[in-house]
């Protein structure tokens, strides 16, 4: 894979991407990225950085076709609820809408996966150069939960799992085997926050992929912000999905969960 295009959302994913592109030798990296989300230092990482507005899938695709880009991925993410803010689409984009059975995440990206694959652009694993990022199976922190936390890992995994084939959303918040919050399109931080208000503390969150999770886009992610959200719920536990979870900049990660005393087990 010579050239490479990049749907850059926010946060540090599209940063990862671009560096693990260019370890495995991928020689140009053209990256588009959405006013307002994406982070302008990209630019440095790849070798051009494009600005498009969220609803302008022909111009993306444009962009893609004229840096030869065969490959693209989808890096970071653009929250949900944009979908129901005042943004403009292209005739490309409304055409698509109007084509989407529901407005589930899941839908909208395979829709517009399916549209830019019909340009020639093939659309690869989001995952394909993180595989140091994804944990195995196990505890990953020092801190070791206690054994009713990990009843709750147990409980709330198969909740999790529920939720995410429904595709609801991908995380859930228990405490003493009762569901405190699921996801929607608030997003895991929001989640995370209103479930440890009512657990006040010890509360236990899972986080896992879809059934079948297209590992081309929206794989679970998690980063040191997720870890400073997760002290001010007082949470106690975060479970993640082994091998279907990126864990951005893992070793502070680790390091500030532990220093947190939360608890962190790929199940």
């Amino acid at each position: 894979m010579d050239r490479l295009g990049i749907i850059a959302g926010w946060g540090e994913l599209p940063f990862l991407i671009a560096r693990g592109a260019r370890k495995a030798g991928v020689l140009y990296i053209a990256a588009v990225g959405f006013e307002g989300h994406t982070d302008p230092k990209l630019a440095e990482c790849v070798d051009e950085l494009s600005w498009i507005g969220v609803g302008q899938l022909n111009k993306l695709i444009s962009i893609f076709q004229k840096a030869n880009a065969a490959h693209a991925v989808m890096a970071g993410k653009l929250r949900h609820t944009i979908i129901f803010s005042n943004i403009k689409f292209d005739l490309r984009m409304v055409a698509l809408v109007a084509r989407l059975k529901n407005r589930k995440a899941d839908t909208i990206l395979r829709a517009i996966a399916e549209e830019i694959e019909k340009e020639g652009i093939a659309m690869i694993d989001s995952t394909l150069f993180l595989k140091d990022a994804m944990p195995v199976k196990g505890l990953l922190t020092k801190t070791v939960p206690p054994r009713n936390l990990t009843e709750d890992v147990d409980f709330g995994k198969e909740i999790a799992r529920e939720i995410a084939r429904l595709d609801i959303g991908q995380t859930v918040v228990v405490k003493d085997k009762a569901v405190l919050a699921v996801e929607a399109f608030e997003g895991t931080d929001e989640t995370i926050l209103r479930g440890g208000k009512i657990a006040r503390s010890g509360a236990v969150v899972v986080k896992v992929a879809r059934p079948n999770q297209d590992m081309r886009f929206d794989v679970p992610v998690i980063g040191v912000d997720t870890i400073k959200v997760l002290k001010e719920g007082k949470i106690a536990c975060l479970a993640v999905e082994a091998g279907h979870t990126i864990i951005l900049d893992k070793e502070k990660v680790l390091k500030d969960a532990d220093a947190a005393k939360i608890a962190i087990v790929a199940v």
